[in-house]
């Protein structure tokens, strides 16, 4: 069974890490059910195991904090749903490049719920929506704008951290990070889609299309 956790009340990173952890260790214990946490964080950056400093553009902007999950430089903040999994992996597949492929696959289930077409690309982390209403890049490449994003760690086949979607943060907010050290493409999110979709909302697509992926 999987509790669904929601916090009404924007959360504190690090608190957020020692709840995951706690409940990460507990889940492997057989003391605990696993669990997606949803939540908003306070304005922030976060540096995954792969950040690299100079991604940083203003280091003073925001809090800035290590992250030990994989991928780069990630902002969160208000109007941003993070949805943090706490799953056990030795029980769905023992596979961690097809449980990121899983997690991409919900992101974009929850995305298609507002008619929304989410894609991942080889080459860049993340879900991405393709902008033909924007010129393309200087060399061509149709312009693509970002709107999930994802890193996890896996700890004794337990997960936790997880994936963010854009609903409606201030988005001139991730102009201080090179976003998971992408650039050329941009960021996006739902209601600058011109969705006018709520948190409510999102969360409703993100368990209506849980079961779609993980079953």
């Amino acid at each position: 069974m999987v509790e669904w956790i929601t916090s009404a009340a924007p959360v504190a990173y690090e608190e957020a890490v020692s709840v995951m952890e706690t409940r990460a260790a507990a889940i492997r214990a057989g003391a605990a059910d696993e669990a997606i946490w949803l939540l908003e964080h306070p304005a922030l950056y976060t540096a995954g195991t792969s950040a690299k400093a100079e991604d940083l553009v203003d280091p003073d902007r925001f809090p800035v904090f290590a992250a030990k999950r994989g991928g780069q430089y990630t902002y969160h903040g208000p109007g941003q749903r993070v949805a943090y999994v706490m799953l056990d992996v030795s029980t769905r597949g023992q596979d961690v490049r097809r449980f990121v492929h899983d997690l991409e696959a919900w992101i974009i289930a929850a995305l298609a719920e507002f008619n929304v077409r989410g894609e991942v690309r080889p080459d860049r982390v993340g879900v991405w929506v393709p902008r033909p209403d924007k010129p393309p890049l200087p060399d061509g490449t149709p312009r693509e704008d970002k709107i999930a994003a994802l890193g996890i760690r896996i700890r004794k086949w337990v997960s936790f951290h997880g994936l963010s979607i854009n609903v409606d943060p201030d988005l001139s907010h991730f102009d201080g990070i090179v976003p998971c050290g992408i650039t050329g493409h941009g960021v996006t999110s739902l209601v600058d889609l011109g969705l006018p979709v709520t948190m409510e909302d999102v969360d409703v697509a993100l368990k209506r299309t849980f079961g779609q992926v993980f079953g």
